[in-house]
């Protein structure tokens, strides 16, 4: 198990509660904003994705903030999640979908796009995930 810092405990809890309460929303309040993020080409029921990345989420945030010994895997999970969500984000901007009030111009869907990269790094910082990939490929 990784060691991280105050700091990196800090963020990471920020993070966890941030994808428990966005998973959440996915299920009850902004059920209907997040199927504009449902790319068109997805063969599946746009609600039906929604429900199933909100339940993920709140799962993947749980498991950031309280599995202590899984906390690096957790880290690279959520990872993984926010690249799979990445075109969902690209087809929204490109299509040019209106969601959530903020989300309402190509100029703020755009900028959206450049927060992914920091929430996948913010998932491997505050887990300790990234670190413990450094000390392994050193130990090899």
């Amino acid at each position: 198990m990784q060691k991280t810092s105050l700091l990196q405990n800090i963020f990471r809890i920020l993070l966890a509660v941030s994808m428990i309460f966005a998973g959440f929303s996915h299920l009850t309040f902004n059920r209907i904003e997040f199927q504009a993020q449902v790319p068109d080409w997805l063969p599946m029921s746009k609600d039906l994705v929604v429900i199933l990345s909100g339940i993920v989420e709140m799962i993947l945030g749980l498991g950031l903030a309280f599995w202590k010994q899984k906390r690096t895997q957790f880290g690279w999970a959520l990872a993984i999640f926010f690249i799979l969500i990445f075109p969902g984000n690209i087809a929204q901007y490109i299509n040019g979908k209106d969601a959530f009030g903020a989300l309402d111009s190509d100029k703020a869907r755009l900028i959206r796009l450049f927060f992914q990269p920091v929430l996948i790094l913010w998932a491997l910082w505050s887990s300790g995930a990234w670190s413990e990939r450094k000390i392994k490929k050193i130990n090899q």
